[in-house]
């Protein structure tokens, strides 16, 4: 028996549906413009002027064109936290996505609890609040009894205490472990979801065809992750760029740590010899959002070629 043509859909139908689906959709859209489309096109007006907090209105300075963006490039503060904002990004990126993907390795194939344990581990400090887990690692690092001066003068390594979060040589490393710990949780959870959605059809064929390990994983399990591990590697940039929690809980931009995240809101609100030069750290925040751009752009690029 002949399979029966689906009926087209009638044109009054899809309206409806398309109407339906527009206004489900409709409070997302609302809060989506009202709180990011908006504020970004404000923002980039604004960096375009002089606007500062005595200013009335959203966009109450004068207009002076690049000027802003001039500046920055002669600006030794905002070089300075450009460079600490890429060194973040350089170092944290990759081994969270490989100390991720060997971890997720590891433990994918253990049993239901145990894996579920070992998922909610690591993930836990991905859940907990910001401020707690900064508090925690303060006092990790403090310098008259923090657990790390405490065991390493123990352990013969050093004779004195060292100011982790004050001295420029180990500040910025400090930062950066922080970072990684809470990084890690989500990556972990992704990776194990994807190596258990792997065709275990290709890993046999290969395995059949005389494969070793490190071939199934690279050209086999590899390959059909690549989806995941370009979401990852976005979402880990994103969230290296914007650090910010970190620096102004635990160093306020001191001891050579300051990001352009710190920065943008030290220059906006901290400086009242400016007056709170807003123009000028949207033009921060305006070349932040391009060096992500560009970023995510090219890791979409290079993902795609593989």
């Amino acid at each position: 028996m002949a399979k029966q043509s689906k009926q087209p859909m009638s044109r009054a139908l899809q309206r409806r549906e398309n109407i339906a689906g527009y206004l489900f959709m409709l409070p997302c859209l609302i809060f989506f413009i009202g709180f990011v489309v908006i504020p970004m096109i404000i923002c980039i007006l604004t960096s375009l002027t002089d606007t500062n907090m005595h200013d009335p209105g959203l966009i109450g300075g004068s207009f002076i064109g690049l000027d802003n963006f001039v500046r920055l490039w002669g600006d030794k503060d905002f070089l300075a936290a450009l460079k600490n904002t890429f060194v973040i990004v350089i170092v944290s990126v990759p081994t969270v996505c490989a100390f991720s993907l060997w971890v997720s390795s590891a433990i994918y194939k253990m049993k239901g609890p145990v894996l579920s344990a070992f998922r909610c581990i690591f993930y836990l400090p991905v859940v907990t609040g910001s401020v707690a887990v900064t508090v925690v690692w303060a006092w990790m690092y403090n310098n008259y009894y923090g657990i790390f001066n405490y065991v390493l003068k123990g352990l013969g390594l050093i004779e004195g205490r060292i100011n982790w979060l004050g001295d420029e040589r180990f500040a910025l490393g400090c930062i950066i472990l922080i970072l990684f710990t809470t990084s890690v949780g989500q990556p972990i959870v992704l990776y194990v979801s994807a190596l258990g959605n792997v065709d275990t059809t290709l890993i046999e064929a290969a395995q059949v065809d005389g494969a070793t390990e490190m071939q199934v994983f690279w050209k086999v399990k590899w390959a059909q992750m690549m989806p995941t591990t370009l979401y990852i590697l976005v979402i880990t940039t994103i969230n290296s760029f914007q650090c910010f929690a970190l620096i102004q809980l635990l160093t306020k931009g001191g001891a050579g740590t300051d990001t352009v995240m710190y920065r943008i809101y030290w220059t906006a609100f901290k400086l009242t010899e400016q007056a709170g030069h807003f123009g000028y750290a949207n033009a921060m925040g305006v070349v932040l959002a391009i060096f992500i751009g560009l970023l995510s752009a090219v890791q979409f690029k290079l993902a795609k070629e593989k």
